[in-house]
Formats: structure tokens, sequence, C-alpha cells
């Protein structure tokens, strides 16, 4: 009888202490939203757009007015300073794509080159912002890749795809990879970014996930396989650290969305005036295999 009487007395002193606790998200002012890429042998693309509150409803049309529109962006290498000019892109479906490039018919054209840095510089209604890159040397390759069945899978035609890497003695060399399988576009792995602390200096072999599309739901029972018949290219990237910082916290926010136990993280980017996203430079190498069928 006592037992049970400082039972229900704990349970009462329990139940007393708990509070309801309202959160009201707060309707913030939009920020710029810099989504800036520079690759080797290729012109840099800069896609600007405004944030969104938590709560708007996201369709095609506020989308479409998310783009910042008649900025004034350049880059800059050196001594030379090359504008950027806007351009719109259409899907079958009609939806209107902006970004920011270099303009065909000027001279000099700005390309990519290994080793070099570039700073880009945005003015939208008068306030300016910069962001600075570097294409790194070409240090960490690939020097083949290969297919082999995939384990304990009922499916006869998923294969897994392995790569052989090659890492130069010293710490700080930092990757990011994509796949494209057949004709669709590059896409960067679910986890798409690595350091070298573990594997310092050395040659080692690694099964490399198909890349996913996060704007899909992903289907983990297929997640990460090709198909016997595919032709399967990988884009292996050297980055800098700031470009590794900005897609290891972004991914690792990215999945912790909806999770009640992960921690709350910071993304880390590299646009002044409190501005989002990152300005990123690649030194790419490709490689492409067609998978037999």
């Amino acid at each position: 009888m006592f037992r049970n009487l400082i039972f229900v007395w704990i349970c009462i002193f329990f139940i007393a202490c708990e509070r309801e606790i309202n959160i009201v998200p707060v309707n913030k002012d939009s920020r710029l939203v810099v989504d800036a890429e520079i690759e080797n042998g290729r012109a840099p693309i800069v896609v600007l757009s405004k944030s969104l509150n938590f709560f708007t409803t996201i369709d095609s049309a506020e989308l479409a007015n998310s783009y910042v529109r008649n900025a004034t962006v350049s880059i800059q290498e050196g001594n030379t300073l090359y504008p950027l000019k806007e351009f719109e892109l259409r899907d079958t479906s009609g939806n209107r794509f902006y970004y920011y490039s270099t303009d065909p018919q000027a001279t000099p054209q700005l390309i990519g080159q290994f080793g070099k840095t570039y700073k880009l510089s945005i003015n939208v209604n008068g306030s300016s912002y910069t962001g600075e890159t570097t294409i790194p040397l070409l240090t960490k390759t690939m020097d083949s890749i290969w297919w082999k069945p995939a384990p304990n899978n009922d499916d006869p035609k998923k294969v897994v795809l392995m790569a052989r890497v090659q890492d130069p003695p010293g710490l700080g060399n930092y990757i990011r990879y994509f796949t494209r399988q057949n004709s669709q576009p590059f896409l960067p792995g679910l986890n798409s970014v690595f350091d070298d602390n573990i594997i310092d200096g050395k040659t080692y072999e690694i099964q490399v996930d198909r890349g996913v599309n996060r704007n899909e739901d992903i289907d983990f029972d297929t997640y990460g396989f090709f198909q016997k018949g595919d032709t399967v290219s990988v884009k292996l990237c050297n980055i800098n650290k700031s470009t590794f910082d900005f897609w290891r916290t972004w991914e690792f926010n990215l999945q912790s969305v909806g999770n009640p136990f992960s921690s709350p993280g910071k993304v880390i980017g590299n646009i002044s005036n409190n501005a989002l996203g990152a300005f990123c430079g690649y030194a790419a190498q490709y490689r492409t295999l067609i998978i037999p069928k």
C-alpha cells in the first residue's frame, strides 16, 4: 500500500511539472541565396534567388518569383574583371529558370582553370555581396572504375559501382563526387563530400553510390545501385576547404530534417553581407563505364 502511494505521488509530481510550450515561427525578411560554381574547362554559373519563409506554399509560380533578376554580377581572376550576363532557360513545361554566366560574345572569355582563385561580386538593389573560391590542382584522382554484382540482393540486374582512388600525402585533400546514369544529369551522392583524415596518402577502393535527386523521395531499397546495361559516368572533384564545409554542413542539415533527435547545425557559406549559399570551385575528373547487359 505504501509503495503504491509513493508511485501515485511521483506521477502527480511529474504531471505537475509539465509545461506547454508554444513555438511561433517568425517571418523573417528574405535574404539573398547564392548558388555559384566554376569548374575547370567550363564557364561559371551563378543562380540568385530570395529565401522563402518556412511555411511558404511552394509551387512553380512561387519558385519563378524567387529568382533575383537584373543583378550586376562579375567575377575577377587576377587583374581581369569578367562581367556576367543574365540568361533564361525554359523546360518542356514552360517553367522559366534564370542564371548568370559569361557572355559568349565577350572577349576574353572566363573559363575555369586549375590553381586559380576567383572573386565573385554581386550588386542587387544597392546591396553588395562578395565571395571567393579556388579551383584546386587535380591531386586526388581515380585511376579506374568497375562494377560488380550487388551483394545480398535478389535482383540480378542490380550492380554496385567501384572506384580506385589515389590520395596524395598530406592532409587537406577534399573531394565532392557526382554520378550520371545514362542520359540523366550528374547528381551528387546523398553524402557527396569527404576529407582524407583517415585515408591520407593511400590508394584505396571504394563503392560509389548512385547520385540522388534531392527534390524527390529516396527509395532506399534501390538507393546506390546501378543496373546492367547502364552507361555510368563519375565526376570526382577536388575542392577547397570552404566548399567542403558548405556541402558538409548543408547535407547534415538536410538529413536532420524531421529527426527529433538530431542536433541543430548551421550551414557554413562563404558569401558576405549575411547572404545564404556559397561560391564553389571544382577541379573535376571524369570516368565513364558501360555495364554490359
